[in-house]
């Protein structure tokens, strides 16, 4: 015997919804871009700024870990305050971040310009997808999240 499923029509997002998916993607492409982006420019940022190979390493890699300790400590209060100035607030950081890195004249400065960018950029992507749970319901929810990390591949 075989059971009939009715098929739910998929309802369409809104323009605000569109707005909102777009503007969450883009923020995390602009993440994702931010860390692998860094690897490819070890050629050119190594004789100008007269890096080792250890020294890149270790630029690549303070990103990381500060993205990482970012988040664990950013786990303990991040519900306590609006998701949406949190967003802007730890997106400034990180702007500010990428800007000192742009801004780098040694390799001590970009170490640290880094540490900060990281610091700021490792906790948005957490944010990105607590907002989006936040906003669209369970049914719409694994589209939006397939749309946002979209630009992850994008990147």
């Amino acid at each position: 015997m075989q059971t009939a499923t009715a098929k739910v029509p998929i309802e369409p997002f809104t323009g605000y919804q569109k707005f909102v998916i777009a503007v969450l993607a883009f923020l995390q492409f602009t993440i994702i871009l931010d860390f692998m982006i860094i690897s490819p420019l070890g050629a050119v940022m190594m004789p100008a700024l007269k890096m080792t190979a250890a020294q890149f390493g270790t630029v690549v890699s303070v990103y990381a870990f500060s993205a990482g300790g970012a988040g664990l400590l950013a786990a303990g209060f991040a519900d306590k305050y609006d998701r949406k100035k949190l967003l802007l607030f730890f997106y400034s950081g990180f702007v500010i971040g990428t800007l000192l890195c742009g801004l780098a004249t040694s390799y001590h400065f970009l170490l640290i310009a880094r540490l900060v960018t990281g610091l700021f950029g490792g906790v948005i992507g957490s944010i990105v997808f607590a907002i989006t749970t936040d906003l669209f319901p369970l049914e719409k929810r694994g589209r939006v999240m397939g749309f946002v990390q979209t630009a992850f591949a994008a990147s």
